[in-house]
């Protein structure tokens, strides 16, 4: 995947995200969203350093990342389901 369209796909997820938690009519949109992509990320984290103890791990990759940063916490989940089915 090429540079710009990375940054592109990047900042389309903060604008949506920001959109959605603008008109969710939350007191503070970009707190909220900023707090939501910095848990996703301590979230995926916290399942790699757990991954001696669980046995399970996610590779890190753009894709994950970016995951995390639009889903948060149920992003995450949604990582490590995917990755017990697939």
């Amino acid at each position: 995947m090429n540079m710009p369209l990375m940054i592109g796909i990047i900042a389309a997820i903060v604008v949506v995200y920001s959109i959605v938690n603008a008109v969710g009519k939350a007191k503070n949109p970009v707190k909220k969203s900023i707090a939501g992509v910095l848990t996703g990320f301590a979230a995926l984290i916290a399942v790699n350093l757990l991954a001696p103890l669980t046995s399970v791990s996610v590779p890190i990759s753009v894709l994950t990342v970016l995951t995390a940063a639009a889903g948060g916490i149920p992003g995450v989940t949604l990582i490590l389901a995917l990755n017990a089915f697939f």
